[in-house]
């Protein structure tokens, strides 16, 4: 196994056994690589030849155009985009052989779908979900940090059963499942109470109560749900020392 993910996936495990408002592991880690690659797209690779004929390909996604654009890089964004609609200009015109409109349909359709920093991460990202598989199965030091998780958010949750599900044997599997899903049912369970006290407190009879765990409980559920991803850097916590 590559000690590029292991080291990784085992910092993010543990940032988030040792502090509950880490939250889910695996967003962390989206996050760690999101950062990596945006800094790198507006620092370092910007000009290389081989990932600007990439990037013109593949184009930006509108959250990660937008993640670049705060990053205030505005000459590094302007060149990566002179580029890309220098040749994009050219891909999209009608040619007299084709049906009107057709050429620049399929362009821009296959452009909706594409991301360079999306296709980056999910290659990187999907390393790390089988990592963290392979790592509770072959690391007995692992599993003590995957039952100390305060919760994995629903996505990451269905993508880390996915592929256990293809990687371990039946036996194997069933005792994954079971460790993993009792973090995420027990974690669904106090969020729901959360939730329904939060509700009450905007009933008067409930007003003279404390709020408890409640005050936050729309935004942790929020992440619970959809995951806590796509955070400015000064939002996230440091995972490496």
């Amino acid at each position: 196994m590559e000690t590029i993910y292991t080291i990784p996936v085992n910092e993010a495990f543990e940032a988030s056994a040792e502090d509950k408002s880490c939250g889910c592991p695996f967003c962390t880690l989206y996050n760690r690589l999101e950062d990596d690659e945006l800094e790198l797209i507006l620092g370092a690779s910007m000009m290389e030849p081989d990932v600007r004929i990439r990037t013109n390909k593949e184009g930006f996604c509108k959250t990660h155009y937008d993640m670049m654009f705060t990053r205030k890089n505005r000459l590094g964004m302007a060149l990566t985009l002179e580029s890309h609609l220098a040749e994009l200009k050219e891909e999209i015109k009608d040619k007299a052989f084709s049906k009107p409109g057709e050429r620049p349909m399929k362009r821009i359709s296959a452009l909706e779908d594409s991301c360079y920093v999306c296709r980056r991460i999910e290659f990187n990202f999907q390393h790390m979900i089988e990592t963290a598989v392979i790592l509770w199965e072959t690391d007995e030091d692992f599993a003590p940090k995957l039952k100390a998780q305060p919760y994995f958010c629903l996505p990451h949750y269905r993508r880390y059963l996915e592929y256990a599900s293809k990687r371990l044997g039946k036996k194997q599997y069933a005792e994954f499942e079971a460790q993993v899903s009792s973090i995420v049912n027990a974690y669904m369970e106090t969020l729901n109470e959360d939730i329904s006290w939060f509700c009450k407190k905007f009933d008067y009879r409930y007003g003279d109560e404390p709020w408890y765990n409640s005050k936050d409980s729309v935004e942790r559920a929020m992440k619970f749900l959809r995951g806590d991803l796509h955070k400015p850097p000064q939002k996230r916590k440091p995972l490496y020392n």
